[in-house]
């Protein structure tokens, strides 16, 4: 069973595969619906009470759901997978495997996630004649209604969720005519991955964090939100304590705030530092990940990765159970 997740608001991912505001299977309940965060390689975090998290490997390689697949294979079945895997990202055909090949096969990973996901999620929207989708459909096939949110009303319940929503699909209604195209209807999806969406990312994130709404994150809101919350993961027991009870990794995470992400030092992120911590500039998370994978596996140290070499780390790259999953199908879309 691959690990649960230990911080609900993670720092260094942003995740393969972020998370949609949207429900639309069913009404959603009145709890607080998952913000989007900044570009992500998975849902993991890659380091969970101070422990490197495979997970978060697994799913920056292979995406989440192939990610999944591969937990239930054998090692060997896992193994034959992987070279098939190996033999598409060496797109040169010498042999080797370099870090900008592995980069470009982690950005192809999640492109495929982000286009795929908005696919499964347009059509279940169906949209009009002219493939566009307005709001009051998308709010009835999420809420059930499409009601205005007031009072006495039966979305009523689900105002802020409502609310927020709209703000967002304003926002990514990019000519203003009330409609989102298929690309439009991906940004509000995604608003991580679009320019001009950075700033819904951002407000969404302060409004989650901010509890006394005084409109800046503090200290305390920072290490709640990243610890506080998820009382009931066992994976917060993990890791040492300093003399408080407090795991080293918080006490690490403290001094990020203070030295790092408070700029002005005045105690609190406003919204500029918060942008620059979930959204920095100056970080590539693909190739920051294929670095990563390089460093693990490179027994030569020679810069490059042969098949060999990555299949002795299978682990680290894709994962499995020991036992059989049978005869579990694995896509292997053109690269």
């Amino acid at each position: 069973m691959r690990s649960k997740q230990a911080m609900k608001f993670n720092i260094f991912i942003l995740v393969v595969f972020t998370i949609s505001t949207v429900y639309c299977s069913a009404i959603p309940t009145n709890e607080k619906k998952h913000r989007s965060h900044e570009k992500s390689l998975s849902d993991e975090d890659h380091n969970t009470g101070g422990h490197h998290n495979p997970d978060y490997d697994h799913d920056a390689f292979l995406g989440h759901d192939e990610a999944e697949t591969f937990d239930q294979l054998s090692p060997e079945e896992s193994k034959a997978r992987l070279a098939i895997i190996v033999d598409k990202i060496d797109k040169n055909k010498d042999g080797v495997i370099v870090e900008q090949e592995l980069k470009d096969w982690i950005q192809y990973v999640q492109r495929r996630y982000i286009v795929t996901d908005t696919e499964r999620m347009w059509k279940d929207h169906e949209p009009e004649y002219d493939d566009t989708l307005n709001w009051e459909s998308y709010q009835k096939r999420t809420f059930g209604y499409s009601d205005e949110p007031k009072e006495g009303s039966p979305t009523f319940e689900y105002k802020d969720m409502i609310e927020r929503d709209l703000r967002r699909w304003q926002k990514a209604d990019h000519n203003s005519d009330g409609k989102l195209s298929k690309e439009e209807f991906q940004d509000f999806l995604h608003p991580e991955e679009a320019e001009h969406m950075r700033d819904i990312v951002v407000m969404e994130t302060l409004e989650d964090i901010d509890k006394d709404g005084d409109g800046h994150i503090s200290l305390q809101e920072y290490i709640d939100d990243i610890w506080g919350d998820d009382e009931d993961d066992e994976d917060d027991e993990e890791g040492e304590t300093d003399k408080d009870g407090e795991p080293e990794w918080v006490k690490t995470e403290r001094e990020q705030f203070t030295n790092y992400r408070d700029k002005d030092h005045d105690g609190k992120l406003n919204k500029q530092e918060i942008k620059e911590w979930i959204i920095p500039e100056d970080y590539d998370h693909s190739s920051a990940e294929a670095a990563h994978l390089v460093r693990q596996t490179d027994e030569n140290r020679d810069g490059k990765l042969t098949k060999e070499e990555i299949l002795e780390k299978y682990d680290l790259f894709v994962g499995s159970q020991a036992t059989d999953f049978g005869e579990a199908l694995t896509k292997h879309d053109e690269f």
